[in-house]
């Protein structure tokens, strides 16, 4: 497994990172034991940043990374952990706080739920618009000093948060959604972040598994699959984005991989300080995901890719209407 680094000031982890919360039913059922095996096998095959957030499942994603690492090395895994999104019974969602005290509440409960001593990139889920984000960025930063955290990440942000955040206190990576159907963070976000040095951990790049090559125009999300809400996956935007992705497989076959692959790989060639994440529930998924930090893209295949999927191309937002207005940039 490559490695790259999470900016100038964070740590080295594996080229291709595992996402955690589909582990923990937000994409529907999931089997505990392969989960587990899951996290496993990625930790053999040298995958080091696994990505989780205090409010998958109310706690049930730490509480589940826990029983997967332990008894490893702490220093074989890097735990990126995002907070401060709120949650009632049923799951609603009721907002975010990222006032300072909140801040020390939510990693004093994560360091318990995960059983370590420290957290290695912590970062607010959201931003909180009660909050500027210098008083939640100077509470983390309390907490590196502390030892609590080793470096300061951010989460679906805009370049200007990005700058007074930084101004605070180095960032090591911005956590957003990048993939050939999300592409907005390329306007001013991205360079924003290479100007500073900070780096990019790409999450839903296959789209939710929109993009992934699996999806079928009639497949329909079951209980507790958040997808079942999502934009992309209504009746009428589905069809016109999965021919998008049936244009992508010529290419893929073309070169010998799976549209999974391809579309991995397409954002990793976006630039050394990118990293994407993949959400493998499954050990099957995740050995599908792997060879996609091998796969040389050359600039025809990149050209083809483009034309198989422009920029734009996709319909429907990313997320559902209510939860659109908190992030930094669009689709």
């Amino acid at each position: 497994m490559q490695t790259r680094n999470l900016g100038r000031t964070g740590p080295a982890v594996s080229a291709l990172g595992l996402g955690a919360m589909g582990m923990s039913g937000a994409y529907g059922a999931a089997d505990r034991g392969e989960s587990i095996a899951t996290v496993h096998a990625a930790l053999e095959h040298d995958v080091t940043l696994i990505d989780t957030a205090d409010f998958y499942a109310m706690g049930h994603n730490e509480l589940l990374l826990a029983e997967a690492l332990r008894g490893r090395d702490r220093d074989d895994y890097v735990l990126s952990v995002k907070f401060g999104m709120l949650r009632g019974p049923g799951s609603a969602f009721g907002g975010h706080d990222g006032r300072p005290e909140a801040v020390r509440n939510f990693l004093a409960y994560s360091l318990t739920r995960l059983g370590t001593d420290h957290i290695d990139i912590y970062r607010p889920a959201r931003l909180d618009p009660a909050v500027p984000i210098e008083e939640t960025v100077g509470a983390i930063k309390e907490m590196i000093d502390a030892g609590y955290v080793r470096h300061l990440g951010l989460s679906e942000v805009d370049a200007a948060t990005i700058r007074r955040a930084h101004a605070v206190h180095p960032v090591s990576d911005l956590q957003i959604e990048y993939s050939l159907i999300s592409r907005a963070v390329e306007a001013d976000v991205l360079p924003t972040l290479r100007e500073l040095g900070i780096g990019l951990t790409a999450y839903g790049v296959l789209g939710r598994g929109l993009i992934s090559g699996h999806w079928t125009a009639g497949h329909a999300a079951g209980p507790g699959d958040s997808r079942g809400a999502g934009p992309r996956f209504s009746s009428g935007n589905v069809e016109h984005n999965l021919a998008l992705v049936e244009a992508l497989r010529r290419v893929a076959e073309a070169k010998g991989c799976t549209v999974a692959q391809l579309a991995i790989a397409w954002v990793a060639a976006q630039g050394e300080d990118i990293v994407p994440l993949v959400g493998a529930r499954t050990r099957e998924r995740l050995a599908e995901a792997l060879p996609a930090t091998e796969l040389d893209l050359t600039a025809d295949d990149l050209a083809e890719i483009e034309k198989a999927v422009p920029p734009g191309a996709a319909r429907g937002d990313r997320y559902p209407s209510a939860f659109m207005s908190g992030l930094g940039v669009g689709n």
